[in-house]
C-alpha cells in the first residue's frame, strides 16, 4: 500500500474514530516486527496536533500467539490507568481494508529502542546507571495490573495447568511444527520437564517480550515499555528471566539485565515497587526455558528465508544465532545440575 494511500485511509478513520475532522500532515513507516505496520504519524485531530504511532495487522498473522490489535488497545488502556509506563492508546482504527486488518492509534513516545544504541551510546550513560532498576519498577507495576473482566481475553493456562506446564506445551507444539530432530532442544526439554517450579503465587499480567529492544530509553532512564501483543496470564518470573536472556544483553555479558544492569538492581527495582518474592530456582528455570524458546524461533524464523516465503538477511542470520542460545542453554543447565 502506497503512502498516500496509507495517508487517505488514516486521516478518514481518524476523523470516525474520534469525531472530529482530521488531517494526516506526516506518516513514515516504523519496524513493526513479523506481522505489524507501524507507521509515525503526525497529525491535526479536531484543531491539536498529535504525534501518533498506528499500529496494523499485515495480511498474515506470523504469529498465532500474538494479541489482536483491538484487545491490545484495551490491554494498553488497563496498563496506563494503572500506573504503567505505556504509551497511552487514542483510538481504534476502521482502516477501510477489505478483508478488514485491525489497527489502532496511540501517543509517540519518545526514547531509543534499539538496543545495541541503549548499551553503548554515551548520551544514554546516566540511564543505564538507573535502567535496570528502573525495569524492576515497571515490572513491579505490570505485574499489579488489575485482571478484570475487560481483560478477559489475554491467553491465560487452562484450569488446573500451571503457567510451567503450559509453556513446555507451547515449546512442544513450536519444535513438533519445525519438524527438526535437535538434541540440545530434546535435552533441555526433558531438564525443563524434570524441573518444573510449583507455582509462586496467584498469576499476573505478563507483558511477554520485556527486554532491551522493547523499551524506549530517555538520557534519564526508562521512558516506555512497547510492543504488548504476547501479553498473557501467567507467572511473573517469566518477565524477571526473560529480560536476563543471554541474547538481549548485546554482547555486555557481564550485565545480565539487557546489557546494562545486575540482576541484583532488577530485583531490587522489583521489590521496592511491591513486586513479591520470586524463588531463585523458579527464576533460573524461566531463563532456561527462555533460551530454548529463543532458539526454536530463531530456527523458525530461519525457515521463512529458506523456504523462500520471506527473502531476508536478517531472518537468515536468526539461524546462525540459534546456536549462541543453544550454547547458554546447555551451560545454564550444566550449572544447575552441578547445584
Amino acid at each position: 500500500m502506497s503512502t498516500e494511500t496509507v495517508r487517505t485511509a488514516l486521516e478518514k478513520a481518524l476523523g470516525l474514530a474520534s469525531g472530529a475532522p482530521a488531517t494526516v500532515d506526516r506518516l513514515w513507516p516504523l519496524a513493526g516486527g513479523a506481522s505489524m505496520e507501524t507507521w509515525a504519524v503526525d497529525a491535526v485531530v479536531a484543531g491539536a496536533p498529535e504525534a501518533l504511532v498506528v499500529r496494523k495487522d499485515m495480511a498474515v498473522n506470523m504469529h498465532a500467539s500474538a494479541l489482536s490489535r483491538r484487545d491490545e488497545f484495551a490491554l494498553l488502556a488497563a496498563a496506563h490507568a494503572a500506573g504503567v509506563p505505556c504509551p497511552r492508546p487514542r483510538w481504534v482504527l476502521e482502516m477501510g481494508d477489505r478483508p478488514a486488518r485491525e489497527a489502532f492509534a496511540m501517543d509517540r513516545c519518545p526514547g531509543e529502542s534499539v538496543g545495541r544504541r541503549v548499551v553503548r551510546m554515551p548520551e544514554l550513560s546516566d540511564a543505564r546507571r538507573v535502567l535496570a532498576g528502573q525495569l524492576g519498577e515497571a515490572l513491579a507495576k505490570i505485574h499489579m495490573v488489575p485482571l478484570t473482566e475487560a481483560l478477559a481475553f489475554l491467553p491465560r493456562p487452562t484450569r488446573g495447568q500451571t503457567p510451567a506446564e503450559a509453556c513446555l506445551l507451547e515449546l512442544r507444539d513450536a519444535m513438533a511444527a519445525l519438524k527438526r530432530d535437535n538434541p540440545v532442544w530434546a535435552y533441555g526439554y526433558r531438564w525443563l520437564q524434570g524441573h518444573r517450579p510449583a507455582p509462586t503465587g496467584d498469576l499476573t499480567l505478563v507483558h511477554g517480550d520485556f527486554r532491551v529492544g522493547n523499551l524506549l530509553v530517555l538520557p534519564t532512564g526508562l521512558g516506555t515499555v512497547i510492543d504488548w501483543e504476547f501479553s498473557h496470564v501467567g507467572d511473573p518470573a517469566e518477565d524477571l528471566a526473560w529480560c536476563t536472556v543471554r541474547d538481549w544483553r548485546f554482547e555486555k555479558d557481564a550485565l545480565e539485565v539487557g546489557g546494562v544492569g545486575t540482576r541484583a538492581q532488577l530485583h531490587e527495582g522489583y521489590h521496592r515497587a511491591g513486586g513479591r518474592e520470586v524463588d531463585d530456582a523458579t527464576l533460573r528455570w524461566w531463563e532456561v526455558a527462555g533460551n530454548l524458546r529463543w532458539a526454536v524461533v530463531c530456527h523458525a524464523q530461519c525457515q521463512r528465508h529458506l523456504g523462500g516465503r520471506d527473502r531476508s538477511v536478517e531472518l537468515a542470520s536468526l539461524g546462525r544465532k540459534a546456536a549462541e542460545m543453544e550454547w547458554e542453554l546447555l551451560a545454564l543447565i550444566e550449572k544447575e545440575n552441578d547445584r
